[in-house]
């Protein structure tokens, strides 16, 4: 993992490496449990507050300066990429996402233009958005044709380091349960068309026509994995592993576990504080995995039902209790509230405690998407809820 291509574009594949070199990895190159967060942003305009397509304008301004390889395009113009370099712990995320929201978001406004964070526009329409003129776009396009067109979502996507490709593999089928609480905490994509879908995660129900995405399949080993990937490659289904967009995924190239499965955060405190559970997470399951204990594991019928509740309900949703030998349903704040406490001693470990307590404030305030709706049944203003959700985004921390 070295900084300066530390956590690359993700949804294209322009991180890609030569066919059949699946097999090679830097697991175990760098220290364990460094941290890397990628988030999408909205380019709004600042009296409509709907998209606009000024990535060019955002990247000519930025050229030059020192963060300027940490701001890139996406599929569509009216999407900005910020990837911060390698972290140790959340407070470094947490400083380094307040100067990259700060100096993009500055960058903006010299353009007139604002920036948002969430899963979905409220009301812009994917139809009206324009490719980026680069040939991977456009490969994307031709190749996935309407399912790629539509694909006017945004995310946040967390790296961890793990030392080991067979652990990595463990740690990935270990963090199957959490996708309905990792995604619960994060919706931010109750609208969609200028709708509301009745969805906490709208993102993720337009994310799901995707080939080769969803909550990854269990693995026996690293071996067992690159003959999946390997096969992919060579019969020219994909170019590369980074053409697999499932929920959570190795990142051999990087020495990595990607976790996908969240929304764009509005909040960049929530965004801090989701990396740092991601990140004692990964660590329980490593040492889980270091000490010879099993790392439970369930049936992936089982664990993309919660995802399902979770992306309906949020932070309400009534999800099946898989760590329990009952299984009931109980409210997934429940459930991630007992994780937060089981990763105390990890977080404390990792210099992350302070910012892991962040879930705890999510729990209380509402995700995003709650607040969006709150914002939205006010008035029935659907411009009020992009307006609001630009000036939460842009709203930083006085000190970190």
């Amino acid at each position: 993992m070295t900084n300066k291509q530390a956590f690359p574009s993700s949804i294209t594949g322009n991180d890609s490496e030569p066919a059949g070199s699946v097999l090679d990895h830097k697991f175990g190159t760098g220290d364990p449990y460094t941290l890397g967060v990628e988030e999408e942003y909205q380019l709004l305009d600042p009296e409509t507050f709907d998209l606009v397509q000024h990535i060019d304008t955002m990247l000519d301004a930025v050229t030059g300066h020192e963060l300027d390889a940490r701001i890139n395009a996406e599929l569509m113009q009216s999407v900005l990429e910020i990837t911060t370099p390698v972290c140790r712990n959340a407070g470094d995320v947490m400083r380094w996402l307040a100067k990259l929201r700060g100096y993009v978001t500055e960058i903006a406004h010299e353009q007139n233009t604002r920036v948002g964070s969430a899963g979905t526009h409220p009301f812009s329409l994917f139809e009206r958005q324009r490719i980026t003129a680069r040939d991977r776009y456009h490969a994307l396009i031709d190749q996935m044709q309407y399912v790629a067109r539509r694909e006017l979502i945004f995310g946040m996507h967390v790296h961890v380091a793990v030392d080991d490709p067979e652990k990595a593999v463990q740690v990935v089928n270990g963090l199957l349960p959490h996708l309905a609480p990792l995604l619960a905490m994060s919706a931010s994509s109750p609208f969609w068309r200028g709708e509301p879908t009745g969805l906490s995660s709208s993102r993720q129900m337009v994310f799901s026509a995707f080939p080769r995405s969803g909550p990854p399949p269990r693995f026996r080993d690293y071996a067992d994995y690159a003959a999946v990937v390997g096969q992919l490659e060579r019969s020219g289904c994909i170019a590369d592993y980074t053409h697999i967009w499932w929920d959570i995924r190795l990142h051999p190239r990087l020495g990595t576990i990607e976790i996908r499965i969240c929304d764009a955060v509005t909040r960049v405190e929530d965004a801090v504080a989701i990396a740092a559970y991601c990140q004692a997470l990964v660590k329980q399951l490593s040492e889980r995995h270091d000490g010879g204990a099993d790392i439970p594991s369930y049936h992936r019928i089982l664990t993309s039902e919660n995802k399902w509740l979770a992306a309906r309900y949020g932070l309400e949703a009534p999800v099946m209790d898989l760590g329990t030998a009952s299984r009931n349903r109980v409210p997934v704040a429940r459930l991630i509230r007992r994780t937060v406490a089981d990763l105390r001693p990890h977080a404390r470990e990792l210099g992350s405690e302070r910012e892991l307590e962040g879930v705890l404030a999510i729990l209380g305030r509402g995700s995003s998407s709650d607040r969006q709706l709150r914002v939205y049944n006010a008035n029935r203003d659907i411009t009020e809820v992009a307006r609001a959700i630009a000036e939460a985004t842009e709203r930083l921390p006085i000190s970190v």
